[in-house]
């Protein structure tokens, strides 16, 4: 026989089929039937059972203590499980019947605010996406920040931006699930949780609905997306999607941004991954990256500004100057930058916070950090009071929200527990029926004590007494021969051998708040708590731009750090093709490396295409990474490792070094390389910057050869984008004969049998790859070094013999190579 809790199950579950429900029964978080197998795999706890169904088969039971719900949130949450958090929505100890239940939640792993669930210096996004047959519209936001923008792109660039902002979650019409789109192979590859929601919220009137009530305008005009419909159809979905699973308006969502592809470079994949900007290539940690080696920044909000800031460098050349101006003056005046950073290690996460007491999980404890967060930041205004460079001035004009600071110092106690409903978290004097319930509370055998004296004044009855059982509560006892005595008022309770018991009004108010002052206390303060954070709410947009002020001053403060420490110069901007790089290090190799070999680097349109050869080992895919790094340091607004750069804004970065397969997508090394060079040459522009290493290499000598030389010479003539070409293939020197082609080697000093490697590009080509020493240093056994010498010798003699034949009908050599190259 099915018990009323579990209908009420079965009609849950039914309305979130696609959920595990977490079903609130007292003290613990239950699932039932495939919910709790699930469960019990995933969080390793027993599986039970409760009770039978009509025929007799177990009914699966595993279940959690409520509050310990966070660690197994977590695990559900990793696990890629949509879970649905259903609670009791009234006292059981005041339900008549079955205890009212509803679903007040549902996570998925884009939805997630719990503090110890997420990253601190990381951004969790959820995002949107539609598209038609040109145009994909993308929506984002971050529910722990309230963060909303979208923004509009080719088709083809949806990747671009699944990699660009790596959401935890996208949401994409279910239509999708009978034409499948290639990004959804890339999520399922990245293990990107994907929910397909009904199409009717993507339509265009629907989205655009949901946007205008929330915001409660009359258009979109405002925000600057009137007429973009595309990226309406993914908001709109996407906030809807939101309140639908958070079962709330998320009143923190306060505005949506519009994000211009004109103003930020796009950074693919190849290229993130190739540069090692965010995770190196070893582990696909965060450690030995670009990221790593320049984040100084102090607080989580700066963290997760930081990560923006660097997969959306700058495209405006006076946007730039004014970031580098900031930077600049932070490295000179070393007072205000100390400053500073003392203060900002004082502030807490308040973009999260404000966040949390938006979506009414924020607890007295997030208020306090709040409290002591926002008391600094009249110090960092007083600071900012000194400075010169327009950037920081207008960061100086932030609000101060003192009105919050006195609210929550006045009202909450000073080590509240983590819970908001077992009281101790309002002060006392905050509240004056707050404070009578404590004093009932802590003196209520006192009060018994004065109304017992005060009867025995009133009725003469010197042996009166007040008593307390747990069956009548309080009562007055008058003994046989007093009873003459009682007044008229007194209601009489009890006869005892003695005499009578008797109770009054005042005594029956004086007991109801004793017994339940505590309980009282505790909803009191409830309600109190309830009230402040309505009161913080309604100065969320306030919040918000405090703790985005706070970031931009922790990137700039970090950039000028980073400047101090490494012994970063100011980059010159300039809006011309040039680049020119004086003792240029590379920002990441320089941290491990104790000595590091600075280079120079000259691009113009004359010498637009470097052609470095120089053998393994010696430096020439570190010294291509360096420049791309070197620009991409200087178009976020940072210093850069070099003694001196002018640098001519690029409009894309472009890095297609190393070999890999993609044998999950049957891609060989070769293919994967071919896929790469393909979308540079059919995205790069005059204006952009290709790091090209080992193109052709995957293959055949004499393919590879053949490739290397026409892409090089394509891009060289046709795309006329600044290049740096590292290669093997000796016979591409020959290219230098093209107008904008130079040769560069990395020099080599040679000690009879061995080699030392200068890490020095200089001018000039080279016919010697080193291989053998490479392969000695390596740690070869010597009698395959000594047998590979004696095979290169007598392939050079037979080449040589080879080439001074006329008619020789096969090549042998670079030199061939070259020769009938430039015949073409």
């Amino acid at each position: 026989m099915t018990t009323p809790a579990m209908k009420q199950f079965h009609e849950i579950k039914a309305l979130y089929p696609d959920c595990l429900i977490l079903f609130r029964m007292g003290d613990f978080y239950e699932t039932f039937y495939e919910d709790a197998v699930k469960a019990s795999q995933i969080l390793e706890i027993t599986l039970t059972k409760r009770g039978k169904e009509t025929d007799g088969t177990p009914v699966p039971l595993a279940g959690i203590p409520y509050h310990a719900l966070e660690p197994y949130l977590a695990k559900l949450v990793r696990a890629n499980v949509k879970v649905a958090i259903c609670e009791q929505l009234e006292d059981p100890a005041k339900a008549k019947g079955i205890v009212k239940r509803g679903v007040v939640r549902v996570i998925t792993p884009g939805t997630i605010i719990e503090q110890t669930l997420l990253t601190e210096k990381q951004n969790n996004y959820i995002m949107a996406i539609w598209y038609d047959e040109k145009t994909a519209g993308i929506a984002c936001a971050d529910l722990s920040t309230s963060e909303f923008f979208c923004t509009e792109v080719l088709k083809n660039q949806i990747p671009h931006e699944l990699v660009r902002y790596s959401p935890a979650e996208i949401i994409v019409d279910e239509a999708v699930k009978r034409t499948p789109a290639s990004f959804i192979d890339y999520c399922q590859k990245k293990n990107i949780f994907i929910t397909y929601s009904p199409s009717v919220f993507f339509s265009y009137g629907h989205a655009y609905a949901t946007l205008t009530r929330h915001f409660n305008t009359l258009s979109l005009e405002g925000f600057g997306i009137e007429s973009k419909r595309a990226a309406i159809c993914a908001a709109g979905a996407l906030l809807f999607h939101l309140k639908e699973t958070q079962k709330s308006p998320i009143e923190s969502i306060r505005k949506i941004r519009f994000i211009s592809d004109s103003q930020y470079m796009i950074l693919d994949e190849t290229t993130l991954n190739n540069l090692e900007i965010m995770k190196n290539l070893h582990d696909g940690s965060v450690q030995c990256t670009l990221l790593n080696s320049i984040d100084k920044t102090i607080t989580p909000m700066g963290g997760r500004l930081l990560r923006k800031w660097m997969l959306q460098p700058l495209l405006d050349k006076d946007a730039i100057d004014n970031r580098l101006d900031a930077v600049d003056e932070l490295t000179k005046k070393i007072v205000i930058k100390q400053e500073l950073a003392e203060y900002l290690d004082k502030i807490y996460d308040i973009e999260r916070i404000a966040s949390r007491i938006n979506l009414g999980s924020g607890n007295a404890r997030d208020l306090l950090a709040l409290k002591y967060s926002l008391s600094w930041i009249p110090k960092i205004k007083n600071v900012l009071f000194f400075v010169e460079s327009s950037m920081l001035k207008g960061l100086s004009s932030v609000e101060t929200a003192g009105e919050i600071v006195q609210l929550l110092e006045e009202s909450i106690a000073d080590d509240p527990p983590v819970t908001i409903r077992e009281g101790n978290i309002i002060k006392r004097e905050f509240n004056a029926e707050l404070d009578e319930l404590h004093d009932i509370c802590k003196n209520g055998k006192s009060y018994i004590k004065k109304l017992e004296q005060q009867e025995q004044e009133k009725t003469g009855i010197k042996t009166l007494k007040i008593g307390f059982n747990r069956i009548f509560g309080y009562f007055i006892e008058v003994t046989s021969k007093n009873l003459g005595l009682v007044p008229a008022q007194y209601i009489r309770k009890q006869t005892t051998a003695n005499g009578e018991r008797y109770i009054t009004e005042e005594l029956k108010q004086m007991e109801e708040k004793i017994l339940s002052a505590e309980e009282k206390i505790n909803l009191l303060e409830y309600e109190i708590f309830q009230q402040i954070v309505h009161q913080i709410s309604e100065q969320t947009e306030k919040l918000q731009t405090i703790a985005h002020t706070i970031a931009i001053i922790d990137v700039l403060h970090c950039f000028a750090e980073t400047a101090r420490q490494q012994q970063y110069r100011r980059p010159e901007m300039r809006d011309d093709f040039d680049i020119e790089i004086i003792d240029g290090r590379h920002p990441v190799v320089e941290c491990i490396e104790k000595q590091y070999i600075p280079n120079d680097v000259t691009m113009t349109l004359e010498n637009r295409t470097m052609i470095i050869t120089g053998p393994n080992m010696a430096g020439k895919s570190t010294v291509l990474r360096q420049v791309a790094l070197i620009v991409l340091l200087s178009q976020i607004g940072s210093f850069v490792p070099a003694t001196a750069a002018k640098i001519g804004i690029v409009d894309r970065i472009f890095c297609r070094v190393g070999a890999r397969d993609d044998l999950s997508h049957g891609q060989s090394t070769f293919m994967v390389e071919m896929n790469e060079t393909a979308s540079i040459l059919n995205n790069a522009t005059d204006r952009s910057l290709l790091i090209m290493d080992e193109i052709g290499r995957g293959t055949s000598t004499y393919d590879g050869v053949s490739i290397a030389w026409s892409v090089a010479e394509y891009i060289n003539n046709k795309i006329m984008a600044k290049t740096l070409f590292a290669t093997h293939y000796h016979a591409l020197t020959a290219l230098d004969k093209l107008p904008g082609v130079k040769n560069y080697n990395i020099a080599v000093k040679e000690d009879k049998d061995d080699i030392i490697f200068l890490r020095k590009l200089i001018s000039g080509g080279t016919d010697k790859s080193y291989g053998i020493h490479v392969a000695k240093l390596a740690g070869m056994p010597s009698a395959v070094i000594v047998r590979a010498k004696e095979i290169q010798q007598k392939l050079e003699s037979e080449s040589e013999i080879e080439a001074k034949l006329e008619d020789a009908p096969k090549i042998k050599n670079d030199k061939i190579v070259q020769k009938s190259l430039l015949g073409l």
